[in-house]
């Protein structure tokens, strides 16, 4: 069973529910089309960091080159702004307009404005002091997702790696919260405590048998060094410490293997169409064809046909370009 593609506000649905579950994605919308392109002006298109695509923004021409460019967005957290078409029609691109020449048999062109957007973080305060509440309360303003959880309900199962971790038990069994919580792995793991007590419950899980690499990674005292505060206000150096790592891309995809990564590890494979210039998906969806050992990739059968009745002369063609 064929599964119906999203369309109109469809789209801006699933945004909404990627980015609360926390996952990266990248939306596309069309800002300019010209005739006869399939693509419409409004439509819109998500690129998940896995490189799945949901919604519409036009055809076969379009779309490997929309997903490589959503995936180079997620990568370096830089919008752009597409320009789709041949390149003689196009006059003068303004700056800041990516040109990317597609030889679309419609003859028509797209603009395509790719935005990346990273998912609410998620957030699991451990304890129950109002510490523990403010920095919850204050995360949720942000449009975070954040949980609280006392120290006897809390178990690896309530984390993952893109979990960011604040243990605020106040010396309750803190030394078990964060050897639970290692194994894990998590974004961020701090411990609100003095310096002095911070030291002793590391010291302690050393004992234990905790490798040291992993407890180097534990912020111990979590939080901006903000002078005497209150308890309260803690949870405001906390929160700063996070929106400032946050800022610097300390919880960028490098720093998680499931995410696209900036070397685009990720990225599906793409290939030129040796014929009208096109970029395909380099799988066997886009009529694969071998000569002399190299594998071609073709947007249609009819570039495919004329490379395998002649492909000395366009492979000469393309050598030239």
């Amino acid at each position: 069973m064929i599964e119906h593609p999203l369309d109109g506000w469809g789209v801006v649905e699933k945004a909404v529910e990627l980015a609360r579950l926390g996952d990266d994605f990248a939306l596309a919308t069309v800002v300019w089309r010209k005739r006869p392109s399939s693509g419409q002006h409004g439509s819109r298109a998500i690129v998940t960091a896995s490189g799945e695509l949901h919604g519409w923004i036009g055809g076969a021409c379009a779309e490997p080159v929309l997903i490589r460019e959503a995936m180079r967005a997620l990568a370096d957290r830089q919008p752009r702004l597409l320009l789709l078409g041949m390149s003689e029609e196009m006059g003068e691109v303004p700056e800041g307009m990516t040109h990317i020449a597609i030889s679309c048999q419609s003859e028509g062109a797209l603009q395509i404005y790719i935005e990346p957007v990273q998912g609410a973080p998620h957030l699991v305060v451990v304890g129950r002091s109002p510490m523990a509440l403010t920095l919850c309360q204050l995360a949720k303003d942000l449009d975070w997702r954040a949980d609280v959880i006392d120290v006897s309900a809390f178990s690896a199962s309530d984390i993952d790696a893109r979990t960011m971790v604040v243990v605020a038990t106040q010396g309750h069994g803190d030394e078990d919260v964060i050897e639970q919580a290692i194994a894990v792995n998590p974004a961020y793991l701090g411990l609100v405590a003095s310096k002095r007590r911070g030291e002793a419950v590391l010291g302690y899980l050393v004992d234990r048998g905790v490798p040291q690499r992993a407890l180097d990674l534990v912020r111990a005292p979590a939080g901006l060094d903000l002078g005497h505060t209150t308890h309260r206000e803690i949870a405001v150096s906390v929160l700063a410490e996070l929106v400032q790592m946050r800022a610097a891309g300390a919880f960028a995809p490098e720093h998680d293997s499931t995410l696209v990564t900036p070397s685009n590890a990720n990225e599906p494979a793409s290939a030129i169409d040796p014929v009208c210039g096109m970029t395909v998906a380099a799988d066997r969806t886009s009529r694969p064809y071998e000569y002399n050992g190299a594998t071609y990739y073709f947007c249609c059968a009819g570039c495919h046909d004329a490379f395998a009745k002649d492909p000395v002369a366009h492979l000469s063609k393309e050598a030239k370009c």
